[in-house]
């Protein structure tokens, strides 16, 4: 059984390599979708310390909690753009499924070596575990694009991106096809300073769940509310609760994930010169009204899923 906090291990006993990603459930299975940090750190040309890209990894799950590896499903021989190298950095995958099109569609934070082009990598799959193939790199409606999620909204879906050397949040509408910006943009958070946002809506309320921008050093997280996806949004409060609550319980968040009506909070534990050994933790989110909670639990999911 894995722990929160604590890096978890796949159906074969080996180390989840799903790091900054998110779970999509599509028919009768979840698929979890991370980047895969498998092997030693080191310092790259540009002085900053991180791994090779091995590429985008994807677990499948029947009940989110026995793991199998259904392999990398995104990855430089997947990229007839020749645009991935080893020295790529691409994080934060999030897949969307295009019912009408009947194909799933990836969107990453793609990023040069010295992290100065913030943008995003676009890459389509017929089948959830791929193999995805690389579309595009963009940046949004031409704004940085840093940390990110997605998030759709009735028959609207929207990119929700760290901007403007992360002093803004924008939400960019996408196009019917979800591989491309519409040119509609709205500003989150002006000069806040948040990153690793996540979204998601309850009730009369949309919800997004930040952290501040300190780098590798954990930070409070912080949740906000409004009646409307993209205005009105305003900083509340830090959900969790109990004696690590000032570093989100030593975590960043990267999804919030929905699974019969409850939702959770995933978070990336980091491992800043030892990333193949990051953990994760999934936390179940309660909401007082309109207000967030989330307590620390050890058991993923606070214990058996409803």
């Amino acid at each position: 059984m894995n722990t929160n906090g604590q890096p978890w291990t796949d159906d074969v006993g080996d180390l989840i390599q799903a790091h900054g990603g998110m779970i999509l459930h599509h028919g009768n299975t979840y698929y979890w979708y991370g980047e895969n940090k498998g092997v030693d750190n080191y310092r790259n040309a540009e002085g900053v310390n991180m791994v090779p890209f091995i590429g985008i990894s994807c677990y499948t799950s029947p009940d989110l909690l026995t793991w199998h590896h259904a392999g990398i499903v995104l990855s430089e021989a997947t990229d007839p753009t020749n645009t991935l190298t080893k020295e790529s950095i691409c994080e934060r995958p999030k897949v969307l499924y295009d019912a009408e099109r009947g194909r799933f569609v990836m969107w990453c934070h793609y990023d040069t070596p010295d992290y100065k082009y913030a943008g995003n990598l676009v890459a389509i799959a017929d089948n959830p575990t791929g193999l995805f193939q690389v579309q595009r790199v963009l940046r949004p409606n031409g704004k940085e694009s840093r940390d990110m999620t997605v998030y759709q909204d009735g028959e609207h879906t929207y990119l929700i991106h760290s901007s403007d050397m992360n002093k803004t949040l924008y939400f960019s509408e996408m196009t019917p096809d979800l591989t491309d910006c519409t040119g509609f943009n709205a500003k989150a958070f002006v000069d806040q300073e948040r990153e690793a946002p996540t979204v998601f809506h309850d009730g009369d309320w949309y919800y997004t769940i930040t952290s501040g921008c300190t780098g590798w050093k954990p930070n409070p997280a912080l949740f906000s509310r409004s009646h409307f996806l993209f205005s009105n949004q305003k900083l509340i409060d830090n959900p969790c609760v109990g004696s690590r609550a000032r570093t989100t319980y030593d975590g960043q968040p990267t999804y919030v994930l929905p699974v019969n009506g409850q939702y959770y909070l995933m978070l990336d534990h980091w491992q800043r010169f030892d990333l193949k050994h990051s953990g994760y933790s999934i936390l179940p989110i309660e909401i007082h009204g309109r207000d967030l909670e989330i307590p620390w639990t050890d058991t993923p999911f606070g214990g058996p899923i409803q």
